[in-house]
C-alpha cells in the first residue's frame, strides 16, 4: 500500500488543472459507487485526478487513486486493495481503467456490499458494461457518460473565449443571443472550421505536431486491446475491422449496404453487424437509425458516421469531403444529450423525435423540408440566422 500511495501522491502532484471540464461538475462524486465511462483520449483519468486534487489536501491518506494497469494488480486482487484501504482508515478509491482487470464487477460488487462506507469511483472504456452476467451493478452504480471537448470548450481551452452552454431549444428557436455574443467575441466560421479538424481531445495543446498520430493510436488501441477484451473480437479480424473504418472514412455517410461492405472487408455479413455494434459503443462509430424506439438488437443502422470530425481527418487515407465532415460534427454535438435519428426522405436527422435538422453549406435551402413543423437548417460559412436556417457552428454549445 505504501508503493501505491508513493505514486498516488507523485501523479496527483503533477495533474495538469489548466483544462477543468463542466462534465466533472455534473459528476456526483459523493455517491458510494459511481462509473465514468468514455472512449479513450476524452480525459476520464485526468477528471478523477483534478477532483483529489482540488478537494484533497496533498498526502491525504484517506484518498487513493490507482489505475488497473499498475503491476500491483499482477498479484493482488481489487478486493485486497479495498479491504488494505478500509483497514488504514481510507473513505474515497479511485479506481482507473477498470476495464483492464479480468472479473472487475464481481469484485467491485462485493466491495460495495461489504464496505458500505466507502466510496468507490471507477472509470474505464465505453464499451463498460454495468449489466454483466450475476454482477449486474445498474441499481448500485451511477454512471456518467463524457465525451470530447465541445466548441464551446475548445473555445475556452484552446482560444480564451468564454461563452455559456445553451440548450438546443433556445439554439433553435432564439438563437439571437447566443449568435450575438459569439460573433462580439471571434469570427465563429473561421474558429469552427478549425475545430473541425483539431481540438476535440483535450490533449490537443501538448501534442500539436502529432496530434493526428495520438488520435490514430486511440483508434488501433480501441480495436485491438478493448474490442478483442471486451467484446471478445477475434485478433485475427482487427486488421478488417480498420479496413471498415478507412472504407467508412472514404465514403459520404451513406445507407448501409451490409452484404457491399461484407465483400469489401472479407467478413461474413452477420460479423460485420455485430462489429459495427461494438464500434458503435467504443465511439469510433455513430450509428443512426431510422427509429430508435424499435431498434432490435443486432440490427443494421440505417447511416454511419465516424465519430468525430477530428478522427475522421486522423484515420482518413484520401482526401476528406467537407459534406461528411459537416453532418459529422452535427451528429457529434447532438448526441451528447439528445436522441438523433435519420431522416431518410424528411431531412437528414430527427432530434429528440420533434426537430427535423438539414445540414449543408451556405446555399442550402429548405426543398427537403419545406411544410415540416420544427424544421432547420444548419449551414456552414454563416455568422448569423436567416429564419429558420442558422449557422452550423450554432450547436457547439449544447455542453
Amino acid at each position: 500500500m505504501d508503493t501505491l500511495f508513493e505514486k498516488h501522491d507523485r501523479i496527483i502532484e503533477i495533474t495538469p488543472m489548466e483544462i477543468i471540464r463542466q462534465w466533472a461538475n455534473s459528476i456526483n462524486w459523493d455517491a458510494r459507487l459511481l462509473a465514468i465511462r468514455g472512449p479513450k483520449g476524452v480525459g476520464k483519468s485526468t477528471i478523477m485526478r483534478q477532483y483529489i486534487k482540488q478537494h484533497y489536501k496533498y498526502m491525504d491518506r484517506q484518498v487513493l487513486y490507482v489505475s488497473c494497469d499498475d503491476s500491483y494488480f499482477s498479484t493482488h486482487t481489487i478486493l485486497d486493495l479495498v479491504k488494505q484501504f478500509y483497514l488504514q482508515g481510507g473513505k474515497h478509491l479511485f479506481i482507473d481503467e477498470i476495464h483492464k482487470y479480468d472479473n472487475w464487477s464481481q469484485e467491485i460488487k462485493e466491495a460495495y456490499d461489504f464496505y458500505p462506507t466507502l466510496r468507490i469511483a471507477i472509470s474505464g472504456s465505453s464499451l463498460l458494461s454495468l449489466t454483466e452476467g450475476d454482477s449486474d451493478l445498474s441499481r448500485r452504480c451511477i454512471n456518467h457518460d463524457i465525451q470530447g471537448l465541445s466548441f464551446r470548450e475548445f473555445l475556452h481551452f484552446y482560444k480564451g473565449i468564454e461563452m455559456p452552454i445553451y440548450p438546443l431549444e433556445e439554439v433553435l428557436t432564439d438563437p439571437a443571443p447566443l449568435i450575438r455574443q459569439m460573433n462580439s467575441l471571434g469570427r465563429p466560421v473561421a474558429l469552427f472550421h478549425e475545430y473541425m479538424k483539431y481540438g476535440y481531445y483535450p490533449y490537443y495543446m501538448e501534442n500539436e505536431i502529432d496530434y493526428y498520430q495520438a488520435i490514430q493510436q486511440v483508434v488501433n488501441q480501441t480495436i485491438d486491446n478493448e474490442l478483442t477484451k471486451i467484446c471478445h473480437v477475434s485478433q485475427s479480424n482487427t486488421r478488417k475491422i480498420k479496413a471498415l473504418m478507412t472504407m467508412l472514412c472514404a465514403s459520404e455517410p451513406f445507407e448501409v449496404d451490409i452484404t457491399k461492405m461484407s465483400i469489401l472487408s472479407g467478413l461474413k455479413r452477420d460479423t460485420v453487424v455485430e462489429y459495427l455494434m461494438h464500434m458503435g459503443k467504443a465511439k469510433l462509430l455513430q450509428l443512426l437509425y431510422c427509429d430508435l424506439v424499435s431498434v432490435k438488437r443486432m440490427q443494421k443502422p440505417d447511416k454511419i458516421y465516424i465519430d468525430n470530425p477530428n478522427m475522421l481527418y486522423a484515420w482518413a487515407t484520401t482526401p476528406v469531403q467537407i459534406g461528411t465532415v459537416r453532418e459529422t460534427i452535427v451528429v457529434n454535438q447532438l448526441t451528447a444529450k439528445h436522441d438523433v435519428e435519420f431522416g431518410k426522405k424528411r431531412g437528414d436527422f430527427l432530434v429528440d423525435r420533434k426537430y427535423t435538422i438539414e445540414v449543408g453549406g451556405e446555399n442550402k435551402n429548405f426543398r427537403q423540408i419545406k411544410d415540416i413543423p420544427n424544421s432547420y437548417v444548419l449551414a456552414d460559412n454563416l455568422e448569423t440566422a436567416i429564419g429558420n436556417k442558422l449557422p452550423i457552428w450554432s450547436v457547439g454549445f449544447l455542453y
